[in-house]
């Protein structure tokens, strides 16, 4: 390849680029159903089992949750 052939990634020059976007009526690429199973990256098509990545987890960056929980702390009066 020569250096003219080499060009940076531009993702509006890749074409038609199918996501589930919230709050809005998604038609499925495979079948054009809208009944939908919506996981935390993912949204798979009910019927068809078709997998498009959600809008919005490309504005979220890798990232963990923490839960932290407290117990009840019981007394001995409680214990007996």
């Amino acid at each position: 390849m020569s250096t003219a052939e080499i060009r940076e990634f531009d993702p509006s020059k890749r074409g038609y680029h199918a996501v589930y976007r919230d709050n809005e009526v998604n038609h499925c690429p495979g079948c054009g159903r809208t009944h939908w199973y919506v996981g935390r990256t993912l949204a798979e098509c009910g019927f068809c089992a078709t997998a498009l990545p959600l809008m919005e987890s490309w504005h979220q960056g890798a990232m963990f949750t923490t839960m932290q929980r407290t117990r009840p702390v019981f007394t001995s009066a409680h214990a007996a």
